[in-house]
């Protein structure tokens, strides 16, 4: 279960139908340091990943339609037996040809003479300024000492074009190998869910149920979690990133669970929320079913042509009206809406596109006023949630919130596949 090398030649066959006469930098990730000398494990950078497949640090990818023949160049590190022992096997400049479809392959030490070939008779240079700022630098000075030539030469790249707008709509419509990935990841995400719900009891440490779940990531062949993952008890579930996962649980408490399983780089994220003890209280029981409910009609709401913000304005609806019910919010439902006064309930948005980064590429808007549409091939998170911590503070005008309702975090969090007829629920095998 793969993308073969065909999916990235077209991959990158569609970029460059895009560019034209431009050409396209991409650069791999850089390995980061945990402490000291010790390195994180290595994570490709999704972009360059989704064009080449090419899984090592140390790496170009340049795209340049335009040249009479490499249209493809891949700069890589070349293999070095002393250095591999200590460090891993490279697939160096000669098999990257072969295994990754390059038209040509240098090792990476020639980038700086080699890179001015394929950008001498581009009309532009294509690239994210991204956290490397040697590799920004490297690209503006190439850029910057055309532009002097451009005088004498009448050609040559006159502007730095950012990637993003132009390449990231093709990451958010996902392929049949893309779709089967992510059902991958998000059936062990489940399974691990499940796992959780059976596990997790009172007098048991948040992290224990933690290592439940990553075990069951990593013994079904997934790269690990997909974020770091969320396991917070009681008033912890109230704390939207919580990640130290520290806390005995008690009797009484619920489990906000937000873990998700990375997959061959595709990601699952899902969240429950269930009772340690395996009966909610009362007030614990009408929140849950409040933010269920939210969930159902937000889901209903994921259709083909609706645009994105739909789904969550649906949301925010169901949960205001239901606090007004239960007098933790007065007023208007129009004005509390309008004035936000909701917000130390419910402060996030119900949803993110998900794929190869868990808050995957795309924009969500165009302008202020238009929304992206939603389109068969999407996936994204429905998550409404409520969170009354312990020392939340309501909006000007709104009620104290009482004792009895405070320390109650809750969200529900499923995957969603966008379908010609409207939708599947990819994370269906996790109970609610």
């Amino acid at each position: 279960m793969t993308i073969k090398p065909t999916e990235y030649r077209d991959r990158r066959e569609q970029l460059m139908a895009k560019i034209g006469k431009g050409t396209a930098i991409f650069r791999s990730a850089s390995l980061a340091v945990m402490h000291h000398d010790v390195e994180y494990a290595f994570r490709q950078d999704s972009d360059f990943y989704y064009l080449t497949g090419f899984n090592e640090t140390e790496a170009v990818a340049v795209l340049a339609p335009h040249h009479p023949e490499h249209r493809f160049i891949l700069f890589v590190q070349p293999r070095d037996a002393e250095k591999e022992t200590w460090t891993g096997y490279r697939v160096g400049v000669e098999r990257a040809k072969e295994q990754f479809g390059a038209d040509i392959v240098y090792p990476i030490g020639e980038l700086e003479e080699k890179l001015p070939e394929y950008l001498k008779n581009c009309d532009r240079i294509y690239y994210h300024l991204g956290r490397d700022k040697a590799f920004n630098d490297t690209i503006i000075a190439h850029w910057q000492r055309f532009i002097a030539q451009y005088p004498k030469r009448g050609c040559g790249p006159i502007a730095i074009e950012d990637t993003n707008p132009i390449f990231h709509p093709q990451r958010q419509i996902k392929s049949s190998a893309e779709i089967e990935l992510i059902r991958k990841a998000t059936a062990i995400t489940c399974e691990a869910h499940n796992r959780a719900r059976e596990f997790a009891k009172p007098g048991r440490y948040e992290y224990q149920v933690q290592a439940e779940i990553e075990h069951i990531f990593r013994s079904n062949g997934g790269l690990g979690p997909a974020y770091p993952s969320i396991v917070a008890s009681g008033a912890n579930a109230c704390i939207l990133h919580y990640i130290e996962n520290t806390r005995q649980m008690q009797d009484g408490d619920l489990l906000l669970i937000d873990a998700g399983c990375c997959y061959d780089y595709y990601n699952g994220d899902v969240t429950r929320t269930f009772p340690v003890s395996g009966s909610f209280t009362k007030q614990q029981q009408i929140l849950y079913e409040l933010v269920l409910e939210a969930q159902h009609q937000a889901i209903a709401r994921v259709q083909p042509g609706n645009p994105y913000n739909d789904f969550h304005d649906t949301a925010v609806r169901v949960l205001v009206q239901g606090l007004i019910d239960l007098g933790l919010l007065v007023g208007d439902i129009e004005e509390i809406i309008k004035e936000k006064k909701y917000k130390p309930f419910y402060m996030h948005g119900t949803g993110h596109w998900l794929g190869l980064d868990v808050h995957d590429a795309g924009v969500y808007q165009h302008g202020e006023e238009t929304w992206q549409t939603l389109q068969p091939g999407h996936i994204l998170t429905v998550e409404p949630g409520i969170y009354i911590g312990p020392d939340i503070k309501p909006a000007e005008g709104q009620p104290e919130v009482p004792e009895e309702w405070r320390g109650i975090g809750i969200r529900i969090e499923d995957n969603l596949l966008v379908t010609e007829q409207g939708h599947e629920v990819l994370t269906a095998a996790a109970p609610k």
